[in-house]
């Protein structure tokens, strides 16, 4: 299994959901997180004083999937939320080594 882990832009996170729910993604968990990379943020100007945003807003998406399943779910996310500008996000995707459904104690790809 795999932890998939994408962080992207807010106006994107229905459309990648939706995307994801037609290739088979049964659910997925949805954080708002705030963060900076290359772009380190931008300047803004209120009331006539300008001053810097650092931590831009995002959301993180986390999704776990069979490995097989894994490949479309990262070309899913990647073709729904590029929008080709700094700041379209990242993907990060690591092994899962467990999985348990609390309800029931289902383990491994049952559980999902």
């Amino acid at each position: 299994m795999k932890k998939i882990e994408a962080v992207v832009r807010h106006y994107k996170l229905e459309e990648v959901k939706d995307a994801l729910t037609e290739v088979g993604v049964k659910g997925m968990t949805v954080t708002e997180v705030r963060g900076f990379g290359r772009q380190k943020g931008h300047k803004e100007q209120y009331r006539g004083a300008e001053y810097t945003v650092d931590f831009l807003p995002k959301v993180k998406l986390e999704v776990i999937a069979d490995d097989e399943d894994a490949k479309s779910v990262i070309d899913t996310i990647l073709s729904t939320a590029r929008t080709g500008q700094i700041g379209d996000g990242k993907i990060f995707v690591t092994n899962l080594e467990e999985a348990i459904r609390i309800r029931t104690g289902e383990t491994g790809s049952e559980s999902l």
